[in-house]
């Protein structure tokens, strides 16, 4: 093998090792969706501590990616496609650091919700987690495979987690009006429905990423967006000042 076989092969080698290390690292933020989620339903404690345990592996992981990236930028001062497929692992790499921050979040909310009484609305969660999770799993494919077609399946699925987030949003805003007490354990249900409603988001971005790693283009189409809670609360809220007002 000549030198420069040898620094191409070395090189390639080098960005598998990136490229190992983002799969491993969405493996890992996909697994604490799960045992965050889990938790949740379980009314587990421990599980929960563990879940947001598990994000300092994923920092780590993270910095361990960024130096690799560094390195080889120093080392060997990749251009064009090659250093698209740099600086891709590195937007990947912090995205799926936010996914673990976000999980990890969820697991606080669960202990806090432990402590309080079993809420019916719960259910919803395990849902919506579950959809964010085959994406996640899907989009990882996407990347080891570089399978465009497959990045830009998960990319329209996103406009499904909107969906359900709203409705789910609706639903625990109609329940606190009904029942003040619950205003604390739904806010709580809140955030973790936004937590799983961002970690989906990021997963659009991801895909955003992939496929203009592997095209050289992003999506043409309108990006899918569903969110409507914003508008929701507000019309909520009218709706309950002009209640109030009828009451004087």
């Amino acid at each position: 093998m000549g030198s420069t076989d040898h620094i191409v092969s070395s090189f390639d080698d080098e960005l598998q090792e990136i490229r190992n290390a983002i799969i491993e690292m969405g493996g890992l933020a996909a697994s604490q969706l799960e045992s965050a989620t889990r938790a949740l339903v379980d009314r587990n404690t421990d599980l929960a501590q563990r879940t947001i345990e598990t994000d300092a592996e994923i920092d780590a992981l993270e910095k361990s990616i960024d130096n690799m990236a560094i390195r080889l930028l120093a080392l060997r001062n990749p251009v064009a496609d090659d250093l698209r497929l740099v600086i891709s692992g590195l937007k990947m790499a912090s995205l799926l650091e936010r996914v673990a921050d976000y999980a990890a979040n969820m697991g606080k909310r669960g202990i806090a919700l432990n402590q309080a009484p079993v809420i019916r609305m719960v259910s919803a969660i395990p849902r919506m987690s579950e959809l964010v999770r085959r994406m996640i799993d899907d989009i990882l494919a996407a990347y080891a495979q570089n399978d465009a077609n497959l990045a830009l399946d998960v990319w329209r699925r996103d406009q499904e987690v909107d969906q359900l987030y709203n409705s789910m949003f609706r639903e625990l805003l109609t329940y606190m009006m009904e029942d003040p007490r619950s205003i604390t354990s739904c806010t709580h249900l809140i955030f973790m429905a936004k937590n799983i409603e961002r970690i989906g988001d990021h997963m659009t971005n991801i895909a955003e990423i992939i496929i203009y790693q592997i095209t050289g283009n992003t999506p043409t189409e309108s990006r899918p967006k569903a969110d409507i809670t914003s508008t929701t609360m507000i019309e909520n809220e009218l709706s309950l000042s002009s209640t109030n007002e009828g009451d004087k």
